[in-house]
């Protein structure tokens, strides 16, 4: 099958696409993460839950390990809201693309999932999301069932995207409620102003800061709340005064957050390309255009590999590949930009997909593969930039017609 896309043939990939879909499917869209060892019950049971540094260590021996253990370890797979709304969107594309009710029931299908599984509405009265695990990491320790901006972000671009082709009143009510959860989050420390990753934590990181920016001016523009939108201008100035001059963003503001990486940096430049568009400005345009030549110039090889960090290749990773063909065709735009998606593809097809399983690694070393089906991280991202990647080149063979 990979040698029918060195040309980056979208029929070839939407085939990819379709075998890539039946698998996820036929395991009801669940699956492991990168980070959900302390769903563990053997570690939970040994009394590790209680000790922060054995989170962290617990944590990272699973997403480093190229074994996968948890199912040893009582890890059970399962849905996570994030990989869910990544699935909506491949689904739409799709839907736009073909005109199939089946894949557009499917979406309408798994939004409503997402509707069952806000966090707690005594607890959190505005709708959001989390993790279906609990995240320990350095900069956060985040509890299972507590909501977060990046996977709210996901979840309410899904509604969003599903309200706009089903015009069904669910979905735009709950997106909004949404948003107002993440204007919850707007803060302004030391005269700076920011929206917080997670509830009550002080790190900022840009990311989530910046979709955090563009999925309230989506929702408090469709809303008419002037002072939230305003907000968002506030908030996606101070990432856009941390852009280094050469175009690059380190990944926040902590001592240990100065790394530059390519899909984060493929968010940054995504959410601030929609938030221009939610606001119709232009204020961020030098921002983006820089943001996208060193994007193009530090994360793809001449191959076609897309880097992890800026200042090397490997590992090369399913999960920025995805985001690299996303942001060259959400934000790049240009017919060199289709075309370099097009060669990010085909190497990906060629080392990082597995067709006697239907799926994608999780990373490629330069000596080692990590080989473990991850759902959120690899699968569903995959899915979405192919679905994407397809339907872009029947909206170009029309367009040239």
């Amino acid at each position: 099958m990979a040698k029918l896309l060195d040309k980056g043939d979208p029929g070839q990939v939407g085939a990819i696409c379709d075998q890539l879909f039946h698998a996820i499917r036929n395991d009801e869209y669940c699956g492991y993460d990168p980070y959900d060892a302390l769903n563990s019950r053997l570690f939970s049971g040994l009394g590790g839950m209680r000790v922060r540094v054995a989170r962290i260590v617990w944590q990272q021996l699973h997403r480093r390990s190229p074994v996968n253990l948890r199912k040893l370890c009582g890890v059970d797979r399962s849905r996570n809201p994030k990989g869910i709304a990544l699935m909506v969107l491949g689904l739409i594309e799709r839907f736009e693309q073909r005109g199939s009710n089946t894949d557009l029931d499917e979406a309408v299908r798994l939004a409503d999932w997402l509707l069952s599984q806000r966090a707690n509405r005594q607890t959190w009265p505005h709708s959001a999301w989390g993790y279906n695990f609990h995240w320990a990491a350095r900069a956060f320790d985040v509890p299972l069932g507590k909501p977060n901006a990046i996977t709210t972000c996901y979840v309410v671009r899904a509604l969003l995207a599903l309200w706009r082709v089903t015009n069904e009143y669910r979905f735009i009510e709950c997106a909004l409620e949404a948003g107002r959860f993440l204007q919850s989050l707007f803060t302004v420390q030391d005269d700076t102003a920011f929206y917080r990753y997670v509830p009550g934590e002080s790190a900022m990181v840009h990311n989530a800061n910046l979709w955090s920016a563009a999925i309230v001016a989506l929702t408090a523009s469709q809303a008419g709340d002037r002072v939230a939108c305003e907000q968002a201008l506030l908030a996606a100035r101070h990432s856009v005064r941390a852009q280094g001059a050469d175009g690059a963003w380190r990944y926040g503001e902590r001592s240990h957050h100065g790394f530059v990486d390519g899909f984060h940096t493929g968010y940054n430049l995504e959410a601030l390309s929609t938030l221009q568009h939610a606001l119709a400005t232009r204020e961020f345009g030098q921002a983006v255009d820089q943001g996208m030549a060193f994007y193009r110039r530090a994360f793809f090889a001449e191959n076609g590999d897309v880097k992890y960090y800026a200042n090397r290749t490997y590992p090369l990773d399913t999960h920025s590949v995805a985001q690299a063909v996303i942001t060259l065709l959400r934000v790049g735009r240009a017919d060199e930009d289709y075309a370099l998606a097009g060669r990010v593809i085909d190497r990906a097809i060629k080392h990082l997909y597995l067709p006697n399983e239907n799926r994608f690694v999780y990373r490629r070393g330069k000596y080692w593969s990590n080989r473990v089906n991850y759902m959120r991280w690899t699968q569903a991202w995959a899915f979405y930039a192919l679905s994407l990647y397809s339907a872009e080149g029947d909206r170009r063979a029309r367009d040239a017609q």
